[in-house]
């Protein structure tokens, strides 16, 4: 059985999608039509907001902790509940919603 098909024994997945750098559908499973899932690789594809990586470090600030994740070989920081438990090694997927670049000097790079 491959990778995708375990992922939709999770609970609350509703479609899980394979599909190459430009967007094509290699393969989906799930609750939508094959037309539909190709749709949604496509979206995926053009607005690139899901990012997947592995935790490097996670430091704990009591109520919450920031991730320390890299992806595609960049370094992200982002915040997590502290009872996420996620730890070091862990792969993860983070849905990138208004987020904030700082350049290596640490100051923002604004848009």
């Amino acid at each position: 059985m491959s990778m995708i098909r375990r992922l939709l024994a999770l609970d609350g997945v509703n479609v899980v999608c394979h599909f190459r750098d430009d967007g094509y559908l290699i393969e989906g499973y799930g609750l939508m039509s094959h037309n539909d899932m190709g749709r949604l690789a496509q979206f995926a594809h053009d607005y690139r907001r899901i990012a997947q990586g592995n935790v490097d470090w996670v430091e704990h600030l009591g109520d919450q902790n920031h991730l320390h994740v890299t992806v595609g070989g960049h370094k992200l920081v982002t915040l997590a509940d502290a009872d996420s438990g996620l730890s070091v090694g862990d792969q993860v997927a983070l849905e990138l919603v208004n987020p904030l670049f700082f350049a290596q000097d640490g100051n923002r790079v604004r848009g």
